[in-house]
């Protein structure tokens, strides 16, 4: 097939295959000489832009105001792609208060927040307990939505307590979470996960954590960051791991591509520009045709990377980001208030609006 019978099976509304995604992240180019985007990488975006605005026909476009509170940075992990983690002794290690998650609380309240996005390390010395008493604790305290453990901490939590990953997500349900985030997806293939994360849970566990959530009822959100050991290939067999769970549960929520960065971490690449992160983010609206919604990562690429991306297929701006620890650990430290995301969205002629998770405005 050739590209123009791809780019028109694509803007029919058909679904394109493996095969023809590759065909169109080879048309775009490689944006070796820097970010000049060239025809390819032009009329991928075009035509994810006309996919998104057929998905999303209203004037505006959305953000998120809330806080990612990283409740730990002991791990066991040792992923060779973080910065942030501390191995359990270290004296930098640190578990938060309920002080001070309260207080982080109260802050992201004050400033308009709605959620809270908490992650953390998979701590050896927390018990399960541990984690349904925090919930609970915060629950009886604020009235906020808690978006919180990524599937790789649910799979270290039901091994904690000897349960299920069903009933562990339950119990997570009954003491309060809301939903789930869709952290350290990474790349969804074993061979990636065995070089960079092995301490980790397998791509078929993060997808089951998923799944499991899904058929509880609580919605989620995926993710894939790229840029490190992984072939194109590799990529695009992630975005059909998570369109194939999409079409059985239909749970995920957004999908939220981003760049890996390379500082301080053991993984020695050159980190990704805005030209591959763009390639990404279209390819992402294109692929999956059953998720709603794609977030720009201004946080891994700056503002007016995330701005455009907003033609490039991506619906929405994303968080604020009153805090964030993991990716300044790596030394990209972007930062944006509610109104430089609000002028940005403006620029691009929609409207903008404040969302909750389930892309509902407030």
């Amino acid at each position: 097939m050739s590209i123009d019978e791809i780019f028109d099976k694509a803007l029919s509304g058909a679904r394109i295959d493996a095969a023809e995604a590759k065909c169109l992240l080879t048309f775009s180019g490689n944006g070796k000489d820097g970010f000049a985007p060239g025809p390819g990488l032009t009329r991928l975006g075009m035509a994810a832009d006309k996919i998104c605005a057929a998905m999303h026909p209203e004037i505006y476009r959305t953000y998120i105001i809330d806080r990612n509170i990283n409740y730990t940075n002991v791990c066991v992990s040792k992923c060779k792609f973080c910065a942030f983690f501390k191995p359990p002794g270290d004296k930098d290690g640190y578990v938060l208060t309920k002080d001070e998650l309260f207080k982080k609380i109260e802050e992201t309240i004050e400033l308009g927040g709605t959620q809270i996005l908490m992650q953390g390390g998979m701590h050896p010395n927390l018990d399960f307990s541990y984690y349904t008493d925090l919930l609970k604790s915060i629950k009886d305290k604020f009235k906020i939505h808690i978006h919180a453990f990524s599937p790789p901490e649910i799979t270290h939590f039901a091994e904690l307590n000897g349960n299920s990953i069903s009933e562990t997500i339950k119990e997570l349900i009954d003491a309060g979470l809301d939903s789930i985030p869709g952290g350290g997806a990474e790349i969804l293939t074993d061979r990636c996960r065995d070089e960079t994360s092995p301490g980790k849970c397998s791509a078929d566990e993060w997808l089951n954590v998923m799944r499991e959530a899904h058929n509880l009822g609580l919605r989620t959100t995926a993710t894939m960051m790229f840029g490190h050991v992984e072939t194109m290939e590799e990529r695009i067999e992630h975005l059909e791991k998570i369109r194939q769970l999409q079409d059985e549960t239909g749970g995920f929520t957004a999908f939220i591509p981003w760049t890996f960065q390379p500082l301080n971490t053991a993984i020695n690449v050159e980190p990704l520009g805005g030209f591959e992160y763009l390639k990404m983010v279209a390819l992402s609206r294109i692929y999956l045709d059953n998720v709603k919604n794609i977030q720009a990562s201004w946080v891994t690429q700056g503002a007016k990377i995330g701005q455009i991306a907003m033609r490039f297929g991506a619906n929405d701006m994303g968080s604020t980001m009153i805090e964030e620890n993991v990716v300044r650990s790596a030394g990209v430290s972007y930062r944006m208030d509610k109104k430089e995301i609000v002028s940005l969205i403006e620029d691009m002629g929609f409207t903008a609006k404040q969302r909750d998770l389930y892309y509902n405005a407030i």
